[in-house]
């Protein structure tokens, strides 16, 4: 099950990339979570619980790629239920910030947000369930059973409520489809719906149509709180522009900034930590992460390339697409292109839950690649 030779054949150019990316988030996080004005230490308490996160995601990340991927088709459904299961167990416990997202975890006091496993967890489910199907992938009942298997945990992660969690399952389950060889009339259509979904958001985040005249609408299917983020105009979402723009070429310094460091950023070491790194680092020091994360992302996808088979081969793909949205998702909101909702920016946003869920992601990614050659 465990092969801690295959750790010999993994591929560094991804440690590496990780590494980038950790010291990334330890940067800002220490800048911009000082407990007060006159703290003059490198390393905040938040910055330092981050690298603790990092250090068990390191676990988790040899633990899983050292793990033969081809266990996990036996796992698939005791995961999937273990996943159901702690979702349903969310409506039976006290809301935390008026949602139930979160478990409070007794003794250590930290808080686990299952839907970040359960996005995972929902990969390796249509992952085994497609690899069964593949002779009957034109079929039906494959499409019908698919879309169930997704489904589950969408609506119970959407009954959270957390739109944008949940709303990240749907380009995963589309390129799982493809990977899958479903209908192709299928994969039209949820493409098609994709497509006009982001044209509605453009449409109002343009101007064209009046935010509120769509009001009315809207909230017949979202919530009221949830169709106020499709405003162009809030604070969130100005704060986050303005903090890109302020950042000009080169930025202004570590710690030097003064709108995001001044407070007027929300959230400057969770969701917005990427306006945050571009006041401090400027727009060059954006795109240099950005072809970090691209460089990541395509490593990802040759993983797919190489798989020796099926199973691997759309584990790997679910796995690159579910990493690649949340990076679209999180730099397209914080630059003005999406509404603004919770989705993290993979290993730099603060958050154990999503380190630790990337990290394995990542280790399964590498579980397949090392085992590439075995037969």
């Amino acid at each position: 099950m465990w092969n801690y030779q295959s750790l010999s054949r993994i591929d560094l150019r991804v440690v590496f990339l990780i590494l980038i990316l950790m010291v990334v988030s330890v940067v800002v996080i220490a800048a911009q979570s000082a407990p007060d004005p006159s703290f003059e230490g490198v390393l905040t308490p938040i910055a330092r619980s981050q690298i603790q996160w990092f250090l068990m995601g390191w676990v988790v990340f040899i633990f899983c790629a050292a793990f033969d991927y081809n266990k996990l088709r036996e796992w698939t459904w005791v995961l999937y239920i273990l996943m159901i299961v702690a979702l349903l167990g969310l409506f039976l416990t006290d809301p935390i910030q008026r949602v139930q997202r979160w478990y409070r975890l007794p003794l250590i006091n930290i808080g686990f947000q299952p839907s970040e496993a359960a996005k995972l967890i929902s990969v390796i489910a249509l992952s085994w369930f497609l690899e069964r199907r593949k002779m009957q992938s034109r079929r039906w009942s494959t499409v019908f059973s698919g879309l169930l298997i997704i489904g589950i945990p969408f609506i119970l992660i959407l009954k959270q409520p957390d739109l944008g969690t949940a709303l990240i399952l749907f380009p995963v389950t589309l390129v799982m489809f493809y990977f899958g060889d479903l209908r192709p009339r299928v994969i039209q259509v949820m493409g098609g719906l994709a497509f006009l979904a982001l044209l509605g958001v453009a449409v109002i985040f343009l101007g064209i149509v009046p935010h509120e005249a769509v009001r009315p609408y809207a909230t017949k299917v979202i919530k009221n709180y949830q169709f106020d983020r499709l405003d162009p105009n809030t604070h969130h979402q100005k704060a986050s522009i303005t903090a890109i723009a302020l950042g000009g070429m080169m930025g202004s310094g570590w710690r030097n900034s003064t709108f995001t460091g001044g407070g007027w950023l929300p959230t400057p070491y969770t969701d917005a930590i990427f306006p945050a790194f571009g006041e401090e680092f400027g727009w060059i020091g954006m795109v240099l992460l950005m072809c970090v994360f691209y460089l990541l992302i395509s490593c990802c996808f040759q993983v797919s390339v190489v798989a020796k088979d099926h199973f691997g081969c759309l584990l790997s793909a679910g796995i690159a697409v579910y990493l690649a949205v949340h990076i679209l998702i999180n730099i397209g909101m914080m630059s003005g292109f999406f509404p603004i909702t919770g989705v993290p920016l993979p290993l730099v946003s603060y958050g154990g839950t999503s380190i630790l869920a990337t990290m394995a992601a990542l280790g399964i990614q590498q579980s397949i690649y090392s085992r590439r050659f075995m037969f």
